[in-house]
C-alpha cells in the first residue's frame, strides 16, 4: 500500500518535470517472475525506472542504504522501505550467495526484480563487464530476462548529488530473453551473463569494457591520487 501510495505521488512528478521517454514497455512480462537487468549510471536509476513499470519492481539493494547514519540516512532508508527494496550484503563469499537466494525466493514468488548486473555504478558512463549471479537467478527460476537501457540520469542526478536536475530521462526495455543450462558451469554461467550485457549494450549504445567496474573505479581513483599529487609537485 505503501509503495503504491509513494508511486502514486512521483509519478505526476516524473512527467512534469522529467518527461519521461520509454520505449518497448509492453516487453515486460505483466505476471511470473521477471528479472530487469538494466545499466547503472546514478542512483537515480532506482527511481525512474520502477515508477514506469506498471508491477512493483523490488531492488536487492547494498545494506549500507539501510544503515548510513545521520538524518540524510534515515531519509534514504526510509525512502529505500517506502519503494519495497530489500537490503542485502553484496560484499562476497557467503554474503554474497545469501543475497542470490533472497532473489530466487522473490522469483519464486512471481516477484519482478530489478538487478544491475555490473554490481556498481559505471564511474565514467562505459558499460562493464556483469557479474554472474543474474545468469543463475534466470536458469533457476525461469524468469524472464529484460534488457533496459537508462539514458541522461548520470546528468540528472550525478554522483554525491542529492538534489537532482531537472532534465528529460529516457528508458528503452528490450525483448524477454530466457536461459537454461547447467548453473554449476561457470562457462556457461559467463556466456549468459556476456550475453546479457550484449544486449544491454545494444539497446544503450554505450562503450562496452571487459571489466569489473568495481575494478575500473579503483583505478581511476589511482589515477586521480596521482594526478592529485602531481599538481602539488608543480605548485611547488
Amino acid at each position: 500500500m505503501v509503495y503504491q501510495a509513494l508511486k502514486s505521488f512521483l509519478i505526476p512528478i516524473l512527467t512534469l518535470l522529467f518527461r519521461p521517454k520509454v520505449t518497448g514497455l509492453r516487453n515486460v512480462p505483466q505476471s511470473g517472475p521477471v528479472i530487469i537487468a538494466s545499466n547503472h549510471l546514478s542512483f537515480s536509476d532506482s527511481i525512474f525506472m520502477p515508477l514506469v513499470v506498471p508491477r512493483k519492481v523490488t531492488f536487492l539493494a547494498k545494506s549500507e542504504y539501510f544503515t548510513s547514519p545521520g538524518i540524510k540516512g534515515f531519509i534514504k532508508k526510509i525512502t529505500f522501505i517506502a519503494l519495497g527494496q530489500v537490503p542485502v550484503d553484496r560484499s562476497g563469499g557467503r554474503r554474497s550467495e545469501a543475497a542470490l537466494l533472497t532473489g530466487l525466493d522473490l522469483l519464486a514468488g512471481g516477484a519482478c526484480i530489478g538487478i544491475y548486473p555490473e554490481g556498481t555504478r559505471s564511474p565514467d558512463g562505459k558499460l562493464y563487464k556483469g557479474r554472474t549471479g543474474i545468469a543463475r537467478m534466470a536458469i533457476e527460476s525461469g524468469a524472464a530476462i529484460v534488457p533496459v537501457a537508462m539514458f541522461n540520469t548520470a546528468e540528472i542526478q550525478p554522483t554525491g548529488k542529492v538534489v537532482p536536475k531537472v532534465q528529460r530521462v529516457e528508458m528503452i526495455f528490450g525483448e524477454p530473453l530466457y536461459y537454461t543450462g547447467d548453473t554449476s558451469d561457470l562457462k556457461v554461467l559467463r556466456e549468459i551473463t556476456d550475453e546479457i550485457m550484449n544486449k544491454i549494450q545494444e539497446l544503450s549504445g554505450q562503450e562496452y569494457v571487459d571489466m569489473y567496474a568495481s575494478e575500473a573505479k579503483l583505478i581511476l581513483m589511482k589515477q586521480r591520487r596521482e594526478e592529485m599529487k602531481d599538481k602539488k609537485r608543480e605548485e611547488k
